[in-house]
Formats: structure tokens, sequence, C-alpha cells
């Protein structure tokens, strides 16, 4: 997804639900969408199955950019490329199970004539419901409705499985259940890509991407201040300024006193530590992505930076100016803690370097 934005015009204006969206989902991988309600979220999957179309930007799919295909050509495509998983199951009341299953295979040809109900009848089996197979989906329960729904998603199957809200309608036990299920596909090679509000599921896959107010706020934030909420979050990401070093590029310390925190994306950097208990000892250290620098330095520490710079794979670094910092701990000073635990971390790994430098440092 590259520049997504999505505009709707009402009588009470334009409103904007996808704001520049910039995302990449990797073969075999499961990826969580998560967001308060009126966040994006069921826009962004639209914009993933092309059922809508983005007022910019552009989805591309391998090499198919979707919504440049003709509603017909979208169809066929999205038959043959795409399993989809709707919360309200959407099966069609007046079929079957099986037949229920057996329709995408119908509409896209995707297997002979003669094959197509034992194909069903195999995906019944797989999630227990081959005694329910001539069944109409009001004959069954909620939970047995979801799983023939995700049968009927791999009918043709599509290497890419999109669910939205796929669990929202249902008791705990059997969310759990339609979970496992999902873990087992992708063992098998799908893709899933889950759009939910269960934070608790959302943790226990691949990727978590969190949608606020139409942003996507940037993994990296996401995973390194997982505790805190999405609002947040999003404060934070806002204000982050980017910088991309070359390897072996230096970050300039004046400029680096006027960032109150530095975050690694990617790559890592390579910072050189004045300890102050050893003289005029000098400790290397290697951040890595994930890694948080406070104040230019580490707290409660006596080392000072003399240098930072980016290792051999580069770096890319989201630094927040310190006037902002400040901000945000006069406004949420319970979050003090979490990002004291953060410098403890690189404290730690301070102390790691310190022990094994070698007797009088390094020049």
């Amino acid at each position: 997804m590259a520049n997504i934005v999505k505009s709707f015009k009402s009588a009470a204006g334009e409103f904007t639900a996808l704001k520049g969206v910039n995302a990449c989902f990797y073969p075999g991988e499961f990826v969580s969408v998560v967001g308060k309600s009126g966040s994006g979220k069921s826009t962004l999957v639209n914009m993933l199955t092309g059922i809508d179309h983005p007022t910019s930007g552009m989805v591309r799919v391998n090499q198919t950019r979707i919504h440049e295909l003709s509603e017909s050509k979208m169809s066929l495509w999205r038959g043959r490329n795409l399993g989809i998983v709707f919360q309200f199951f959407q099966l069609l009341p007046m079929l079957s199970l099986l037949e229920n299953v057996v329709l995408p295979m119908d509409l896209c040809e995707t297997y002979p004539t003669a094959e197509r109900e034992d194909r069903a009848l195999e995906l019944l089996r797989m999630f227990g419901l081959e005694e329910y197979a001539h069944a109409l989906p009001d004959a069954v329960s909620g939970g047995q409705q979801q799983s023939a729904a995700i049968a009927r998603a791999l009918a043709n199957d599509a290497p890419i499985i999109i669910a939205d809200e796929p669990t929202g309608n249902l008791d705990s036990r059997t969310a759990d259940s339609v979970f496992e299920m999902f873990k087992d596909l992708v063992r098998q090679g799908k893709t899933i890509i889950m759009v939910t509000h269960d934070s608790s599921l959302a943790s226990r896959t691949d990727r978590t991407l969190i949608l606020a107010d139409g942003e996507l706020i940037r993994e990296q934030v996401t995973r390194a201040f997982s505790s805190l909420p999405h609002k947040r979050l999003q404060w934070i990401d806002l204000r982050l300024k980017s910088y991309a070093l070359a390897p072996g590029e230096s970050l300039n310390l004046v400029e680096l006193d006027s960032h109150g925190l530095l975050l690694v994306e990617s790559g890592s950097l390579e910072a050189s530590f004045q300890a102050g208990n050893q003289g005029a000892a000098i400790i290397p250290v290697a951040i890595q992505a994930g890694d948080i620098l406070i104040d230019g330095k580490f707290s409660q520490t006596g080392q000072v930076i003399s240098g930072l710079k980016a290792a051999q794979d580069g770096a890319q670094v989201l630094a927040l100016p310190a006037l902002d910092l400040d901000q945000w701990l006069k406004e949420w000073p319970a979050d003090r803690e979490d990002l004291a635990a953060k410098a403890r971390q690189l404290q730690q790994k301070l102390a790691l370097a310190e022990q094994q430098a070698p007797a009088g440092g390094r020049a």
C-alpha cells in the first residue's frame, strides 16, 4: 500500500478516512491491524480487497496494481487471489454450507466441475463440519458458521486471507479456536491480514499495525512503546523526526543535544562513550533497532557520548525533540517509568561493554 488516501464526501463536508497510509505485507506472515472504532480499519480492508477505490495512492499485490483493473477483471482476480472472511459470516442463507463453499469455485472455475464438491467436503472436514455439510447456515452455531466462512475463503486456494473482525461476534472460546485455525493456515504458507479490536489476539500475530484517525503508526514506535494507548502512540509518532544515515555517517552531536529521545528504527548505530570511572577510556556500544537513547546519554550514569555513527548496514533514526519529550512527561508523568525501563536496558548493555573493554579502554 503506497500513500493511500481515501476521502468521502457527504452533505456535512469531506471526511478523510485514510491519510497517506504506507504498508507492506509479506508471504507467509500473520499480520493484525488494530484501532478504535472509526480509525479506518474497514476502509483499509476495502482498499486491499478492491471492494473500494482509493482517492489517491496505489495498492499492488505481487505485480498487479489492483485498482487499475476493470470491475470484471477485479472480481476474477479477487476470487483467485484473496480469501475474505467477514465479521458477519456473509454465508448465503438459502444455500447449504457445502453449496456456500462450492460457490467460489463455480464463479472462478478454478477446479473441474466434478472435483468441486469433493474439495468443498474436504475443506468442511478440516473444520469438523462434514456432518453439517447439507445444513443451512441458520441451523448451525455462530462458530460453525464462521468456520464454514473460512472454508469458503480457502475454496480457491488463494494465497492471501483477509479477515475483517472475524471473531467480533464469537465468544472467547470460539474466537480462540478460530484464531488457532488461522495460525495453522499460516504454517501451511498462507498470508493472513486480520483486522481486529481484540488486542490479546493481535499480540499473538507476527506483526501488529495500529491505525489511529486514519494514520498508520510506525511499527517501531508501536513495538518500542507497546504499553501505551493508541492516542499517545499517535501523539509521539507525529512529533518524531526521521534521519537516514549512510554506512559510517556520523550523527551531529550538537544537533543531538536538541533531541530528547532517539529511537533506532532500522539498521544500527555505533556509539562511543567516555566512561567517567575509567578516566579517558572510550567504550564502544552497538545501539540496535528498537533501542532508545534518552537525553543524549544513559540516565543515571556518568558516561557521555563522544561519537555516534551508523554501522555498516546504515541506520534509520527517529528523533523526538527535547521540548516534545518535556511536554510528554509533563502531560503524562506516569510514562516516566516506561522510559526509565528503556534506559535501563541500554545501561545494562553499557555495563557489559565496560566489563569487556580491555584495560585502559580504547582511545
